[in-house]
């Protein structure tokens, strides 16, 4: 339970009102068969149940914040005990003079007030019903608690995941947009069909997936085309193949989790390549994991770095929140091809 500075009416106030009721006609019904009296049982669990509820509320209220909390028992157990003396003087008190001279006709004789064996009897009858009322809504208030804790985790998680979608998007539209440009200044031909496969790569991002925590991997796989469509406008002689050597038509992933890999292959194999090639694989291994790689060829150079950008980064970052240790991220260089490749829990939502 967490360290607060007070407990709060957590659980809804007609439920202390259920508890309490249902407890008094239990304590009722069992005293009064026992003495075959149930105007006794009723008067005396009067009394009763008018103290165990205040020393209830009192412990819940006051002393677990004040002192359980804080880790401070022995001032907790002192204001405990003279809590329970004042309980056993109101309980006695109210008993003799109310109800019957006979405090505790429970027992085989007679006994007088402040008797050892009385004190020590009600002393454990009250901490019984604290024991007991006090677990109960400790409990349902530790698992309301629980449950909020979940709901902000969730909350914090979609925002954390939300963010770094929104670093993602903007950070390919940038990239597209400059290849618009490019074109434009030479006066192509093709800035309309670049811009009719830009308006697709946007509606797939802005609408198809708003939302959804999961896509179809057909979808993905049909955005990451209109991608390279896009790319080959700005690489003419780019070759790029995609081996899909599984049926993928109940398989989804989160969305634009693969474009990153690919926008990697295209910003580090394009430089100055005249013969530039990309390979996309992609597979399913015992219908539970997707395997994506990409390889492409690169120009090695003095200057030739392969440094991680603003999408590659995001998408290990969101790698991390979506399957915790659950994927496999690798990328290595084999001769003049730098290969990347993941593999990923298919159709997983945590």
């Amino acid at each position: 339970m967490s360290k607060v500075n007070k407990l709060k009416f957590d659980i809804k106030l007609q439920n202390h009102f259920w508890f309490w009721g249902l407890y008094f006609i239990l304590n009722f019904l069992r005293w009064g068969a026992y003495f075959n009296d149930y105007g006794y049982s009723f008067k005396s669990n009067l009394i009763e149940f008018a103290l165990h509820i205040p020393l209830v509320y009192f412990n819940l209220f006051v002393l677990i914040p004040k002192y359980v909390i804080k880790s401070d028992y022995f001032k907790y157990t002192i204001a405990l005990l003279l809590s329970l003396i004042v309980v056993y003087l109101l309980k006695t008190g109210l008993t003799y003079y109310i109800i019957s001279e006979n405090i505790w006709p429970e027992a085989n004789r007679e006994y007088k007030p402040f008797e050892m064996n009385h004190i020590i009897a009600v002393c454990i009858g009250e901490l019984y019903v604290l024991a007991m009322a006090s677990s109960i809504y400790l409990t349902l208030t530790w698992l309301k608690e629980r449950d909020r804790n979940k709901t902000l985790r969730e909350e914090q998680f979609k925002i954390k995941l939300k963010y770094l979608k929104s670093q993602i998007q903007p950070h390919f539209f940038f990239n597209t947009l400059n290849n618009l440009y490019a074109l434009s200044l030479e006066s192509s031909d093709k800035v309309p069909n670049v811009i009719i496969k830009l308006s697709k790569l946007m509606e797939y991002v802005l609408y198809d997936i708003e939302g959804n925590k999961l896509v179809p991997l057909i979808k993905e796989i049909d955005y990451i085309q209109n991608y390279i469509e896009i790319e080959k406008l700005r690489f003419e002689k780019v070759d790029v193949s995609i081996n899909i050597e599984s049926n993928i038509d109940e398989v989804n992933v989160p969305p634009l989790l693969l474009i990153t890999l690919l926008e990697n292959a295209f910003k580090h194999g394009g430089i100055n390549n005249q013969n530039f090639k990309i390979k996309i694989n992609c597979k399913i291994i015992d219908r539970k994991i997707l395997h994506f790689e990409i390889l492409n060829n690169f120009v090695i150079s003095q200057n030739f770095n392969f440094k991680e950008g603003i999408g590659l980064k995001n998408t290990k970052k969101r790698l991390k929140l979506i399957f915790k240790n659950k994927y496999l991220l690798e990328h290595q260089i084999k001769f003049n091809f730098y290969i990347i490749s993941l593999q990923i829990p298919i159709n997983y939502e945590d």
